[in-house]
């Protein structure tokens, strides 16, 4: 998710374990170590867009990671004046929750994380929340600004960061519940339209996990529909030719990373010599007109050879 959602639960993580030994410095140093594994964006600057799509969220972003990183964390923390007096295995629990818990939250939305690597580089995710949604986020700053300012010296202190996390926590666990709501009604749809295909994805546009959209993978087309939680409107499907051989057209390599980063929901314009591709499983925020046609969502990737030498860029469509 963002970094401000990724910070503010590694703060009430911070002040959860560390609060009643520390004070307010738990909540900073939560804060601060939470948002470690996505420091692995500095890579940007010595890799291209295309490595970036292997690294970010990678190792970084694995079980892997968390429990390393907690062990050398807890070490550096057990040094530090702030914390010299907490006991290793807590420094141990309060590092490793900070990491594991970003690694968990990002594996909630539909980039998904490779928490397996390095045995596995596929890419969890469980597509049940947007990468923002102050829905999910609202309750844990609430929650630290009483505990944290308005409670601080009092014996209710601890409670308020509790809720918080509770209310936080359960959100998530209504967005997969909905999600497997909205998946049953657009099945039914597709269903009743007759439409055959091989994969489902569903994932949530916006905040408060209210629309979503859904995408057929069908054996020549993507077909996607909108669906709102509270509206019986009877949205159309949309269909789009997947064009898979413009991606035998390219780069070897380029085309497997392509179809791995999509996990298959992708489709594909061609255009002089370039090759656009519509990632449909990370960036989906919603079809919009591209001159006289519809493209299935805003953001694209592009290939093209020049002088035997591989160009590959992204770019975004005016959204109308």
């Amino acid at each position: 998710m963002d970094s401000i959602s990724q910070g503010v639960l590694g703060a009430a993580i911070g002040e959860a374990l560390l609060g009643k030994k520390i004070g307010n410095k738990g909540a900073l140093i939560g804060a601060m170590v939470a948002t470690i594994p996505d420091l692995d964006v500095v890579l940007y600057l010595f890799y291209g867009k295309l490595d970036m799509l292997r690294i970010h969220r990678g190792f970084s972003h694995s079980i892997v990671f968390s429990i390393l990183g907690a062990f050398l964390l807890a070490f550096v923390l057990s040094k530090i004046k702030w914390t010299q007096n907490v006991s290793f295995k807590l420094l141990l629990l309060f590092a490793w929750l900070s990491l594991f818990t970003h690694l968990l939250l990002d594996t909630f939305t539909a980039y998904g994380t490779q928490l397996f690597l390095p045995f596995s580089n596929r890419r969890l995710g469980f597509d049940s929340i947007n990468v923002v949604d102050p829905v999910y986020t609202i309750p844990l700053i609430v929650g630290l600004i009483f505990s944290l300012c308005l409670y601080k010296s009092k014996p209710a202190r601890p409670k308020f960061n509790q809720f918080g996390l509770l209310i936080s926590s359960l959100y998530l666990l209504f967005t997969l519940v909905n999600k497997e709501g909205v998946k049953a009604a657009i099945s039914n749809k597709l269903a009743h339209e007759k439409i055959e295909y091989q994969a489902l994805l569903t994932m949530p546009v916006g905040i408060a996990n209210v629309n979503w959209y859904g995408v057929a993978k069908g054996k020549d087309s993507i077909y996607m529909m909108k669906y709102h939680l509270f509206s019986d409107a009877d949205f159309p499907i949309e269909a789009f030719p997947i064009n898979e051989a413009y991606l035998n057209e390219i780069d070897p390599d380029v085309a497997k990373t392509m179809r791995w980063f999509a996990k298959g929901f992708y489709t594909l314009e061609k255009e002089n010599d370039k090759v656009r591709i519509y990632n449909l499983q990370v960036d989906m925020r919603g079809i919009v007109k591209d001159g006289n046609k519809k493209a299935p969502t805003v953001g694209y990737f592009e290939v093209s050879t020049r002088q035997d030498k591989v160009e590959f860029s992204s770019g975004s469509l005016e959204k109308k």
